[in-house]
């Protein structure tokens, strides 16, 4: 995402964020919504050129918007997207993936509420190891033939009542609707921004044996001091790991081999 691009995606989430302060707004409606509109989007091409193109009047554009979704969704969402049309946008594809996000951020601003964002930052990477590991599960999970009711009917079945509500919604959304994403790409998305709203970066730690919680605590503290900011660690336990373990944060990969780079963390974690 260019310049302008994510200048404009930051001020639609401030927009959001500022909206969803207000304990009334219902943020799950706000999810639903906005994911409508992010799929009217994806079917209606000139519409989302025409809201997209840079050389039309903010104002027109945002008159635009009231007159196609006045009506069909709540006021805040009418203002959201007033707000997104008069900014500058790199590509089309850009306002609608930012749509989308902000669809997916106010799900995880209703788990904040509800004090289930951490279980939630957890799940959908705990989900995304069980695609992993089942290439059955994920076949159809990525079936293109099959309905996305019949996709949703199936996660109700894995997930209902075993995970937080956002969780069931996050990950049913991004199998309905994939938009040409990976499956094990669109939730790795999702978990790093749920680490966002919780004010922290992710790190993916495998280790050859399961780590416990002392070890746990001294490599989050360890890599927080090396990155400088707070690290949510996903664990995954694989024992060909060479070297004891791996940290990937972002598209950096530490190794138990690159002793310079996690000696502290692992000086701390031996004691």
């Amino acid at each position: 995402m260019n310049g302008a691009s994510r200048d404009a995606q930051a001020a639609a989430r401030e927009s959001l964020t500022a909206l969803t302060d207000n304990t009334s707004v219902d943020a799950v409606q706000l999810a639903d919504e906005l994911a409508a509109v992010t799929a009217l989007l994806d079917r209606e091409v000139s519409l989302r050129r025409v809201l997209s193109d840079p050389s039309r009047s903010g104002e027109r554009k945002a008159e635009l918007v009231g007159n196609v979704l006045g009506g069909k969704v709540g006021g805040p969402v009418v203002d959201l997207l007033s707000g997104m049309v008069r900014s500058r946008w790199s590509a089309t594809r850009d306002f609608v993936d930012s749509v989308e996000m902000l669809a997916d951020y106010a799900d995880l601003v209703a788990a904040e509420r509800d004090g289930s964002l951490e279980e939630t930052e957890d799940e959908l990477f705990r989900f995304s190891r069980t695609v992993s590991s089942s290439p059955e599960l994920r076949a159809a999970l990525a079936n293109p033939s099959a309905s996305a009711e019949a996709k949703a009917r199936l996660l109700h079945t894995l997930l209902g009542g075993k995970t937080r509500p956002a969780t069931e919604r996050l990950i049913t959304r991004l199998v309905s609707q994939p938009r040409g994403r990976s499956l094990e790409g669109g939730l790795e998305a999702l978990s790093k921004l749920a680490a966002e709203r919780r004010d922290r970066s992710v790190a993916v730690v495998t280790s050859a044996v399961p780590l416990s919680d002392r070890q746990k605590e001294r490599l989050g503290s360890a890599l927080a001091r090396l990155y400088g900011r707070q690290m949510h660690l996903n664990l995954d336990v694989d024992p060909t790991v060479l070297g004891g373990i791996t940290v990937r944060v972002g598209d950096e990969v530490i190794n138990g081999s690159i002793a310079d780079r996690l000696s502290e963390a692992e000086r701390r974690m031996a004691g």
